[in-house]
């Protein structure tokens, strides 16, 4: 008979402990809702001025990276020593280095390079085919898409070689970017200058730079 009784509390007790562990799981469930809640009425503090969801993308930049900007000042440079017979338009304010017969403009991504050299024929599209593109496909990184024709500028006619190729990495972040390139081959007893202008590839570039290649004279 004990053993009855003994048998009937024991199971009212786990009956018991049972009940209020159901309770309590559903009292926990209950407190993480309440800390959703909490973090979703915090969400307005990070939305943007701008009313935009905290998910949204970032906005689009006014001017992409690479572009130049509209207002941009142009002066004239005319090389010093050497051969000193062209001038050419580059933008105001580049930081500018000159190593022998080639002077290169920068500034953030974009790039002018100027070199000068005495030849004993003129360039042409055959001669830029077979001799300047095998070179810049050696030294150009992901060398690609070269297209030669002849156009015309204020100072005549010109080869131009169009490609792209990868920049150098930049020695602070390492990154480095895809670049258009416009090589212009100029001419004029004996002496070329081949100006070769450089930017990002979605760079909307084209007003700058014909600004610069139609600039080039000789004198």
């Amino acid at each position: 008979m004990t053993r009855v009784r003994t048998s009937a509390i024991v199971g009212l007790v786990l009956c018991a402990a049972l009940t209020a562990g159901c309770s309590g799981s559903g009292s926990r469930s209950g407190s993480g809702s309440g800390t959703t809640s909490d973090n979703s009425a915090s969400t307005p503090d990070r939305t943007s001025s701008a009313g935009s969801a905290p998910d949204a993308a970032a906005p689009t930049e006014s001017n992409p990276p690479g572009d130049i900007p509209d207002n941009q000042a142009f002066v004239a440079y005319r090389p010093s020593g050497g051969f000193t017979g062209f001038t050419v338009k580059v933008p105001e304010g580049w930081a500018r280095t000159t190593n022998g017969a080639t002077t290169v403009f920068t500034d953030k991504l974009n790039r002018i390079q100027i070199s000068a050299a005495t030849v004993t024929t003129a360039p042409t599209v055959g001669s830029v085919t077979n001799t300047v593109v095998p070179q810049l496909r050696g030294q150009v990184s992901k060398f690609a898409h070269p297209k030669v024709s002849v156009v015309q500028r204020r100072a005549g006619t010109a080869v131009l070689l169009t490609y792209q190729g990868d920049s150098a990495a930049d020695p602070v972040t390492g990154k480095v970017v895809r670049d258009a390139f416009e090589r212009y081959a100029f001419y004029l007893q004996g002496h070329e200058v081949d100006l070769t202008l450089s930017g990002p590839v979605n760079a909307d570039n084209v007003d700058p730079w014909r600004t610069v290649s139609d600039s080039f004279g000789w004198r």
